[in-house]
């Protein structure tokens, strides 16, 4: 028999999973957080699981039941409905506001391929907006939205304060695209290393419930 190993920096549920890996079962606790808020933000470190949360979230929305063969969501979960997942991750390189604009255009034009939508629209507020739409109109069902390490490319460009700048206006007006698209989402959630009541960037999205010191949810990262 072959000795299982630690998934040590995995995130990918699927994996993790499918390998010959540990797994303790967080899913109940991640359906309890689910259920908490349609809207959840969370702060904490770096390689604290935050990425394969946003992974197991995702793997759940988009119904892939068979990866939680006996865990807990296997049967406190409704599988036969299924939901639209947009992901988004920063956890790149990105210095700069050129780099910024670049990435997020880089990332929409991914999604759009992926959900086959034509998009004449030249803005990156109004591309996401419409994806958004485009996801739920597409698929009858609201959008799941998740956002790993929204806050990097700020982290990435503070030694020069006018990028900075630049870079946290640009942020702040993509995630306002989330609030004002409300009709057509089933959940959000974003995470990061910094508070968001510190950075100032969510004027547009003062509905996140903030998770990262509720004592419900310590086990979980």
């Amino acid at each position: 028999m072959v000795k299982k190993q630690f998934p040590i920096g995995i995130q990918n549920l699927a994996e993790l999973r499918q390998g010959n890996y540990y797994y303790v079962d967080k899913t109940a606790k991640i359906i309890e957080l689910i259920n908490t808020s349609k809207y959840i933000f969370l702060s904490r470190p770096r390689r604290f699981g935050k990425s394969l949360t946003l992974d197991t979230i995702a793997e759940i929305f988009a119904g892939n039941k068979a990866l939680f063969t006996g865990l807990y969501a296997e049967h406190h979960w409704q599988w036969e409905q299924s939901y639209p997942v947009i992901r988004i991750s920063f956890d790149g390189g990105i210095e700069g506001y050129d780099d910024l604009s670049l990435a997020l255009s880089d990332i929409l034009t991914a999604l759009e391929e992926r959900w086959r939508i034509t998009n004449s629209l030249k803005t990156i507020s109004g591309r996401f907006q419409a994806l958004i739409q485009h996801c739920h109109e597409t698929t009858g069902q609201k959008v799941v939205i998740l956002i790993d390490e929204y806050d990097k490319p700020i982290l990435d460009s503070l030694q020069n304060s006018e990028k900075s700048i630049i870079v946290r206006n640009q942020l702040r007006d993509f995630y306002s695209v989330i609030k004002g698209q409300d009709a057509h989402i089933q959940f959000a959630m974003l995470t990061g290393v910094s508070k968001f009541s510190k950075i100032n960037l969510f004027s547009g999205l003062n509905n996140l419930y903030d998770v990262t010191l509720d004592e419900r949810f310590s086990a979980l990262w």
